[in-house]
């Protein structure tokens, strides 16, 4: 009950710290970072359902990421469609577009689906990147409009950005934590464990392998969907591998199969990216060796080695008190 009380109180906590984060710092960047922090995290849940959960590592994620921000910034920019509408049809299309070719990607298995989701998203980002008449191609799509006001409430402002992308991002957590501790969820954890027992138990592997791939993709085509309206500007750059491999290292980095590992994995990587821009020729091979060494050693990220350590600390607490008692015991004994 106390462990459950002090979870509820840190979560709070961080929460008000949020909430307050703009009016704490005086570097607007440094706010700018935290909304793009939390539009990744998004996408990186999507992702983390499906290869830390499931057990199946989608390489087309940025791709579908690309896709809900293109979708609507076309939507808003080229046919002139209400921002909130164009946010729910972009949603939409890309979970369709998605949901087509999961069909045909999770007949595959481990690294032939890897593989076969890495040809998807260079694909995607080659129709993005050649389409010049829908997309913009290298030239890329510019005036994407700010989201439009709800009632009272603008959002043309950083600070009004960073609520909104503060927002989502909570109600991602939320439902992603539902999802990963319903029945749903532990189905999920079944199939990543086991394809073949679960199937011998009775689960619809197919069936199930395919709501987690549409799920995924309906977080990054929200987190792509924010994107596109915070920054208003997009290049096929975001489908590309290099976004790819940043995803990857965010969800890796974090923690694999773990709640909160998105969360820390992208926002210690976006931030040290940032503040290391010095280097940025040289990213790929500062935080390769980082990725690789890690997991190695550290295969369940900072969350899951946290984790690991934290359980052998009380086990080796709980043998401490266990020698203790019979040490008492002994001693009653013989007196």
């Amino acid at each position: 009950m106390n462990k459950i009380l002090d979870k509820r109180i840190g979560i709070t906590l961080l929460i008000v710290i949020a909430i307050i984060f703009p009016f704490m710092v005086d570097n607007p960047y440094i706010a700018r970072l935290m909304t793009l922090s939390f539009i990744y995290t998004i996408a990186i849940y999507g992702m983390n359902l499906l290869a830390g959960f499931t057990g199946y590592l989608s390489l087309a994620h940025a791709g579908f990421f690309a896709i809900g921000a293109y979708a609507l910034g076309i939507f808003t920019t080229r046919y002139e469609m209400s921002f909130w509408l164009a946010f729910i049809v972009a949603i939409l299309l890309t979970t369709v577009v998605g949901a087509i070719i999961g069909l045909i990607a999770l007949r595959t298995r481990e690294h032939f689906f890897a593989i076969y989701t890495l040809i998807v998203g260079y694909l995607i980002y080659l129709i993005i990147d050649k389409w010049d008449e829908m997309t913009g191609g290298v030239r890329g799509l510019i005036g994407i409009p700010a989201p439009s006001a709800i009632g009272p409430i603008e959002f043309n402002t950083d600070r009004a950005m960073y609520y909104l992308a503060l927002v989502f991002f909570l109600v991602a957590t939320l439902v992603v934590t539902r999802i990963v501790k319903s029945l749903t969820g532990r189905t999920f954890i079944a199939i990543r464990n086991s394809e073949d027992l679960a199937q011998t138990i009775g689960i619809n592997t197919q069936t199930n392998k395919l709501t987690s791939f549409i799920i995924s993709i309906v977080f990054a085509a929200v987190a792509g969907a924010l994107y596109a309206s915070y920054v208003r500007f997009l290049g096929p750059d975001i489908a590309n591998l290099p976004m790819v491999f940043d995803f990857l290292m965010y969800l890796i980095v974090g923690g694999l199969g773990t709640i909160t590992g998105p969360i820390v994995g992208t926002m210690l990587i976006t931030f040290l990216t940032q503040f290391l821009q010095s280097l940025q020729e040289y990213r790929m091979l500062i935080f390769g060796p980082i990725l690789t060494l890690l997991v190695i050693f550290y295969p369940t990220g900072i969350v899951g080695a946290i984790s690991i350590f934290k359980m052998k600390f009380q086990n080796k607490r709980r043998l401490k008190a266990e020698a203790g008692i019979n040490q008492d015991v002994n001693q009653v004994k013989e007196g």
